[in-house]
């Protein structure tokens, strides 16, 4: 669990921790996720180099990865009955269900290497919650999981000028019905793990150490912090603009309609779902359209519209684009040969 991957030596890879905690004023506590996700933004663009961590809670509420196409990956129908929230952040990586039983965690950090930051988020996290009495691990590409496997945090960042954030939803207890009901998981995704459903595939806290959440919240915040600082009324002012950005239709929910063109589409291990679209126009490439829950490490839909655009939609000249333009460099574990592969196996002519 704590070691950081040998290919970043640890002593080449400064700690985000401890971390200076960032409070709200009161009357701030339970607001919606957009609320928070733009308080990430403010902080990285107004806020003097340091490392930033703070924790919010929500009403129910879905939230998309970048990427995700909204009706396929959530019951919109059962979300919009049940008063569950939804909002799409802009970090890639699945959608998560989140209530007030859960907590989410923000750490906003100055530039580097993301996957050196990445797991030392991920490695102080679970060794709080050792310490807490918690036993839990890192897993895969993004997962805290408790001993049994079960995973009880998702994470996932994403660049911002300078600035690096990393987010992430700690399921102390849920309601399994309005989860289960309100997420239309990846089938290829769940039987890949080995499992039958979101509720098999993930853990709760209180399972294993009922100390309550809002114990679990401070005592996390006191591990991973130092100090700490209050936002101003000016903060507040500032995230409340850019909060009216997250409910954009066009940005919340995207084209519901595809343009004509062909999709390859499949699951990589490490990588995640991955949907490239070639939008045409006659025999060429109009535009590309990315979608899944793979995370970015770059501005992946420009580096693939940069790659693609104009060419005829041929096999051989798709593959020659791959070579010469590398566009695959923008999504995390995602390799030249599984992009040819990708395009070989959609792409047959």
């Amino acid at each position: 669990m704590d070691n950081i991957p040998s290919r970043f030596p640890a002593c080449l890879v400064p700690s985000r921790f401890p971390a200076c905690l960032v409070t709200f004023p009161p009357g701030y506590e339970r607001r919606r996720a957009a609320f928070y996700l733009a308080a990430e933004e403010h902080l990285a663009a107004a806020y003097p180099a340091d490392n930033y961590l703070f924790s919010w809670i929500l009403g129910p509420t879905v939230v998309m990865g970048r990427n995700q196409v909204a009706a396929q990956e959530i019951n919109l129908d059962f979300c919009h009955r049940e008063g569950i929230d939804i909002i799409r952040r802009k970090s890639g990586g699945g959608c998560i269900f989140a209530d007030g039983r859960n907590i989410m965690f923000s750490l906003v950090t100055t530039e580097g290497a993301v996957e050196p930051i990445f797991a030392d988020y991920a490695k102080h996290v679970a060794k709080g919650l050792n310490a807490l009495g918690i036993p839990a691990s890192v897993s895969g590409r993004n997962d805290i999981v408790l001993a049994d496997g079960s995973k009880v945090c998702g994470n996932a960042f994403y660049h911002l000028a300078h600035r690096n954030i990393v987010h992430g939803t700690m399921l102390y207890d849920t309601d399994y019905r309005l989860m289960a009901g309100a997420l239309n998981p990846d089938v290829k995704k769940l039987k890949s793990a080995g499992v039958k459903s979101v509720r098999s595939r993930t853990g709760l806290i209180k399972n294993v150490q009922p100390i309550g959440v809002g114990r679990l919240r401070h005592g996390l915040e006191e591990l991973l912090c130092n100090r700490r600082v209050t936002l101003t009324t000016n903060d507040i002012a500032e995230i409340e603009r850019l909060e009216a950005a997250y409910y954009d239709p066009q940005y919340l929910y995207g084209k519901t309609e595809g343009d004509v063109g062909v999709t390859c589409s499949d699951r990589i291990e490490g990588c995640g779902r991955l949907e490239l679209h070639f939008v045409l126009e006659g025999e060429s490439v109009k535009h590309i359209e990315l979608s899944g829950d793979f995370f970015d490490l770059g501005d992946a839909a420009q580096r693939f519209n940069e790659a693609f655009v104009g060419l005829p939609l041929r096999r051989t000249a798709l593959e020659e684009a791959v070579t010469r333009c590398h566009p695959e460099t923008a999504i995390r574990g995602l390799s030249t040969e599984e992009l040819l592969g990708l395009i070989g196996r959609h792409i047959l002519s």
